[in-house]
Parts: structure tokens; sequence; C-alpha cells
């Protein structure tokens, strides 16, 4: 019988200090949507939404079970892909006073190579915004 395979990331979930914090973030300087929703416990959670993507936010000391075996703020380092020029981004992180920390630099993606720039989320993780570069 052949190995199975998997097909595609559903979703990550990303534990915070802030979720409202986070979600002002992610929504105002990556152009993410929030969006709530309902689990089968009757609780209600918070996701972020972009593309066919989605992050679930968990709080830090109050993650949903089942969880990371040590979840902690801080410890993600993400790559977010864009069909917007870095030059765009920039300027709207310098708008909003996010420093940029890197960048722009060539970088090797999953599927193509990249050109990105780095910044921090409120929680210390490392984000990527990369543009597909030329080969």
């Amino acid at each position: 019988m052949p190995q199975p395979q998997l097909t595609a990331l559903d979703h990550l979930v990303l534990t915070v200090a802030d979720i409202p914090r986070s979600i002002e973030f992610y929504t105002g300087a990556l152009g993410m949507r929030a969006e709530s929703f309902d689990v089968v416990d009757g609780s209600s959670r918070c996701a972020l939404r972009f593309g066919p993507s989605k992050i679930n936010l968990h709080e830090a000391g109050r993650e949903f079970e089942p969880k990371a075996a040590r979840p902690s703020t801080g410890s993600a380092d993400l790559c977010f892909l864009t069909d917007r020029p870095l030059a765009d981004w920039i300027g709207h992180l310098k708008a909003r006073n996010i420093a940029v920390e890197e960048g722009p630099v060539a970088r090797t993606g999953a599927r193509f190579p990249l050109t990105s720039i780095y910044l921090r989320d409120p929680d210390g993780n490392l984000i990527e915004i990369a543009t597909e570069s030329a080969p």
C-alpha cells in the first residue's frame, strides 16, 4: 500500500499574549480579516483569515485543548506571500511605525525564489513578507 500524502495546510495556531492587540496588528498592518467562530463545546474563538488560509489565535495560558506541548508567545517564524511590490509594504509599515528589521533580501521559498522583508509582530514573532523573484 502506498504511503498516504498530505495535500495542504488548513490552518495554524499562534499563541499570543493579547488577542485584541494581535488582531489589530494583523488586520491593520497586514490586511488580514478577523473572524470569530463557535466550536463544538459552545465556546467562541478568534482567527485571522487571508486568501485561503487561516490562523487561529490562542491566548497564552488559556490555550484550547489539545495544544502544543509548550505553547509560547514569540516563537513563530512565518512567511507570507504578496503580489504587491515590497516598496509598497515598506511605505505602509513605516506609516504605521513598524520597523523593517531586514530586507529586501533574496531568499529561497517553498515553490520559487523570493525577495523578502522581515518585521516583528507585538509578541516578537518573526514575520516575513515576500514576493516571487526571478530565478
